[in-house]
């Protein structure tokens, strides 16, 4: 499958070394470069490419302004050598997140993570897509596997892992629409739970599901979805 590129990146060695490492796979096109996001955005409305490699941290604005400025259109591959930024993977059709110098394993699984299926231009994540993710004042690189909760809290989620609880800038609307239904359930309105999460049920009074997670939480699920969770995850009948 061919994959046409765009690179943005304030440096100029810096995108002749991802050139140069993107040389050893024939199947990406790379149609364009740009220095700033104001450039950037006009080639990409030009030649609107399959994905765009895109650094964070530049002059005049960041990578994540240029984004926003997208929403969501296109697939983005994040290139930076900082670690401060949290990217909303979700709401900026994050396809990826790469860290300076990019290890040329590390983007042969990009690319790889390029040809999955999509669905309505929507890229959907598998376990090992790395999320930049805010706990406490640490900023991580964590697995989406390492998810087991997404909650709603405003305009906001709260994200429940191994390593504690962290919070991103994105809807549960838009953060199951990158998920895998087989790998995520959407509980109710406010939680979407991970599926080899749930460690046990009990149906409550009004015929929904008290779900127990792996770390002890107990969460409600609904009753109109207790049924599909049930069916989902051959659970005998109550």
């Amino acid at each position: 499958m061919s994959i046409n590129a765009v690179i943005i990146d304030d440096e100029r060695l810096a995108r002749n070394e991802l050139k140069r490492l993107l040389k050893k796979y024939p199947e990406v096109n790379i149609i364009a470069e740009a220095e700033n996001i104001t450039s950037g955005h006009q080639i990409i409305k030009e030649h609107r490419p399959d994905v765009v490699f895109l650094d964070i941290e530049m002059p005049g604005g960041t990578g994540l302004e240029l984004a926003e400025q997208l929403g969501g259109e296109f697939s983005l591959v994040f290139c930076t050598a900082y670690d401060e930024f949290a990217v909303d993977a979700f709401s900026l059709n994050a396809a990826d997140y790469l860290v300076k110098p990019v290890n040329p394993k590390r983007l042969e699984k990009t690319l790889t993570k390029l040809s999955a299926p999509q669905q309505e231009g929507i890229r959907i994540l598998n376990d090992d897509f790395k999320l930049m993710v805010k706990f406490n004042e640490t900023m991580r690189i964590i697995r989406l596997a390492d998810i087991f909760r997404f909650q709603s809290i405003g305009n906001h989620a709260a994200l429940y892992t191994r390593f504690g609880k962290g919070y991103i800038e994105s809807s549960l609307n838009k953060i199951e629409a990158r998920l895998s239904p087989d790998v995520y359930f959407r509980a109710s309105r406010g939680d979407i739970l991970r599926l080899d999460a749930i460690e046990e049920m009990e149906q409550t009074i009004g015929y929904g599901l008290n779900a127990r997670l792996i770390n002890g939480d107990e969460v409600e699920v609904s009753r109109r979805q207790a049924s599909k969770l049930k069916q989902q995850m051959a659970f005998p009948a109550f």
